[in-house]
């Protein structure tokens, strides 16, 4: 089975993205979703009885279009285009909408009329002149006409169906008072329609307006992702800059890069230093410095020094372009919660429907007439708003994951953001985690004649060649001390035991106790220090020189900075901490003290970590996992919600749900604080689609000005209620902009 995303063009409502899914998955080996809010279709199936071509052709038979995936600026470039039609076809019906009420209703409010429009004196040219005006309105708002009737013959009505049956209704009554006006009622005149069809769907134009404007910020950090890539990239050819297009840039280019300038993709400095602005990527706001054989990302800004670096990612395998990529997928996906609204929509529009026809029939036997009741059924028709409940979820998605992502905060589906909510369990990994996952040289205890810097310069120089980790902490912390490091000789490796080597003349060995008690070299004045540094989880090492011991050295895998401040955020939040880690139970039980961790898991094979998982989850636990290797893609997959860290392996990236990219453990309570927040404006805007239509149909329908003696719904007023309500359904999802992610 294939799995594509495509773009569903000519929707209006919900109940449109309901028409096309059911088209599509009535056909076998097809499964199908389409959201509303982003116009997109995603689609599995199987490649042996299908195409594009084929499955275009099961959408337009539905009646809409497809549209294969484009490069992101041409989609803006269309959705622009989509508002600027929307905009010219509102000024068309402005221009005719405003002398038609002026015909229509001024003389009502005293409103002079020429002679040959005055109704008393020329009814036929006050009718006939409504009827002209009206006409190029239904013209600007043909769409809903054209889709609105071809629905209602499949048997899929949508909003557009509404307002095309309301609007006729409205027409064709105007016609036939015209009609009465030239053969038996000169009076007829004052039950034209005509104003209520224009007004109606200019009010409609102006709310799909709004809507498409209101729509494309809740986008807006894809555009900001978008925005990040420079056009053009400067790189050397033949030893001459050459100015090219990023599209033309290929792997092993050398790009330069000046002050002020931003990175075109992903590389590796060969030249130069400077400080990179990485903010609109990580969230990070301070600059990040930046030498020979660091990594630079597309995106990013060059602060302050020239470089050059060579390009190693170009096109779609940029970060920047996987993050927009999984920002594109999250947004277009559904959430579990949004399944009641779909439902809700599939039948909404042929409910109202019924309900209008029954609010006409029952007012015109009640004796109120034919106007009345042709009043009411309008007026039902117009209010109900299957656009409003179609929004509520996707639009929440698709702001809280841009809010996400703008925080370094990847969050891959609508269902992931969705459930985060539930956590009440955060499984963490101990290295490269919670700890930084590199040695580091922690202590050094000198016993001898030699003070800690000419230990730290002797023991650095003989291990300066050597590729264990232990090594390279040891060099590491020699050169942030800025300690000559000098030549050695005689360099011997024993496994299991240490080194050996010949420096300045003098026999140094670093290793274990092993390697001092087959030496015959004397411990005993370092048991205290050295039974102190293992209980607190670290790796101790004798250094002796001419068999004499001069020191002790300790090496650790050091806790990030951010680790405690992140436990403690999530022990606020009710979050019960455990850590799941291979390490021994003393060192584990350390770690996990220091950062605040309620519980341990410790000496756990990398494929029982998975199994881990899953006996927390019998226990009715909601479990996120929090890893970065590879041996912790299976615990990813099995837990609740999968979180990986973002200099992580590309493996565990996959299996997670959730990618922190700024490698902070901070943003596990904020991936859960912002999937609580977003939940909450979801259920808001059920609660106002719900609402506002359980409470307008009922007021459209006439039932409290039948039994309450309350005001009664003009159909006008009832196009602009049910404009506003999508839009202020769009513009509550629109707050969550404004959401502090902790």
């Amino acid at each position: 089975m294939a799995e594509k995303n495509y773009t569903v063009t000519g929707m209006s409502c919900a109940s449109c993205a309901n028409a096309v899914e059911k088209a599509l998955n009535k056909n076998n080996d097809i499964n199908a979703s389409v959201n509303f809010a982003t116009e997109k279709l995603n689609i599995e199936y199987d490649e042996k009885k299908y195409n594009f071509d084929k499955i275009r052709e099961i959408v337009e038979s539905a009646g809409y279009g497809l549209v294969e995936d484009m490069i992101e600026d041409k989609k803006m470039e269309l959705y622009q285009e989509k508002i600027k039609s929307l905009k010219n076809r509102l000024i068309l019906a402005i221009i005719f909408v405003v002398p038609l009420l002026y015909i229509s209703m001024g003389h009502m409010l005293g409103a002079v009329l020429p002679e040959f429009l005055n109704p008393k004196v020329n009814p036929l040219n006050f009718a006939l002149a409504q009827f002209v005006l009206t006409l190029p309105i239904i013209y600007a708002g043909r769409d809903f006409f054209l889709h609105g009737f071809k629905n209602l013959v499949r048997k899929s009505p949508t909003m557009d169906s509404l307002i095309a049956i309301g609007a006729t209704a409205a027409v064709l009554y105007g016609i036939y008072a015209t009609f009465r006006i030239v053969t038996v009622d000169p009076e007829a005149h004052m039950d034209l329609y005509y104003e209520t069809a224009g007004t109606i769907i200019t009010l409609i134009l102006f709310g799909k307006l709004l809507e498409a404007k209101t729509k494309g910020q809740t986008s807006s950090a894809i555009k900001k992702l978008i925005g990040l890539q420079p056009k053009k990239a400067k790189i050397i050819e033949n030893g001459a800059e050459k100015e090219v297009l990023i599209e033309n840039l290929k792997v092993g280019d050398i790009v330069i890069v000046k002050p002020g300038e931003k990175i075109a993709v992903d590389g590796r400095i060969v030249e130069g230093a400077t400080s990179i602005d990485e903010s609109m990527l990580t969230g990070e706001s301070l600059p990040v410095s930046k030498k020979v054989g660091d990594k630079v990302v597309g995106g990013s800004i060059n602060k302050n020094g020239s470089i050059r670096f060579e390009a190693t990612e170009i096109g779609k395998n940029t970060v920047l372009s996987q993050i927009i990529k999984l920002v594109e997928e999250a947004q277009g996906s559904k959430a579990p919660i949004s399944r009641m609204a779909d439902i809700v929509s599939a039948y909404f529009v042929p409910i109202v429907i019924g309900i209008a026809i029954i609010t006409g029939i029952a007012w015109f036997l009640s004796g109120s007439g034919l106007v009345t009741a042709l009043s009411f059924f309008i007026a039902v028709l117009v209010i109900a708003c299957p656009c409003a409940l179609g929004l509520a979820t996707p639009t929440s998605i698709m702001v809280g994951t841009g809010k996400g992502a703008e925080n370094g905060i990847l969050i891959k589906s609508g269902e992931a953001l969705e459930t985060a909510h539930k956590i009440k369990t955060v499984v963490f990994d101990k290295t490269g985690t919670i700890t930084k996952g590199k040695p580091v040289l922690t202590d050094l205890i000198a016993y001898g004649k030699y003070n800690e810097n000419e230990l730290l310069k002797i023991a650095a120089s003989v291990e300066n060649d050597s590729e264990h980790p232990l090594a390279e902490a040891i060099v590491n912390k020699a050169k942030e001390k800025n300690i000559e490091i000098k030549p050695y000789e005689k360099f011997r490796a024993m496994p299991g035991y240490g080194i050996r080597a010949i420096f300045e003349g003098k026999e140094v060995q670093i290793g274990n106790r092993k390697l001092m008690e087959n030496r015959k070299i004397n411990v005993e004045i370092s048991q205290k220090d050295y039974d102190i540094l293992s209980n607190e989880g670290k790796t101790p090492m004798y250094i002796s020189i001419d068999n004499e011991l001069a020191g002790l050295v300790a090496v650790a895998d050091v806790i990030k900075e951010t680790s405690k401040e992140a436990i403690e955020k999530l022990k606020k939040m009710g979050i019960k901490t455990i850590m799941l880690t291979g390490d021994n139970e003393k060192t584990a039980k350390f770690i996990a003290k220091q950062v605040g961790i309620d519980d341990v898991i410790s000496e756990v094979l990398p494929y029982q970590k998975s199994q881990k998982v899953k006996e927390l989850q019998e226990k009715d636990e909601f479990v996120a996992m929090v890893g970065d290797g590879i041996n912790d893609s299976p615990a990813l997959a099995q837990a609740n919600v999968g979180i990986a860290i973002g200099n992580g392996t590309d493996v565990a990236i996959e299996s997670a749900d959730i990618v922190l990219i700024r490698n902070d453990l901070r943003d596990v309570a904020g991936a859960i604080s912002l999937s609580k927040a977003t939940i909450t404006n979801i259920k808001e805007n059920l609660f106002w689609a719900l609402f506002y239509n359980v409470l307008g149909i009922p007021f459209a329908a006439g039932i409290f000005y039948a039994f309450f003696n309350g005001p009664k719904l003009d159909p006008m007023i009832a196009a602009f209620a049910m404009s506003f309500s999508s839009v202020s359904v769009l513009g509550n999802a629109l707050r969550l902009k404004f959401f502090k992610v902790k």
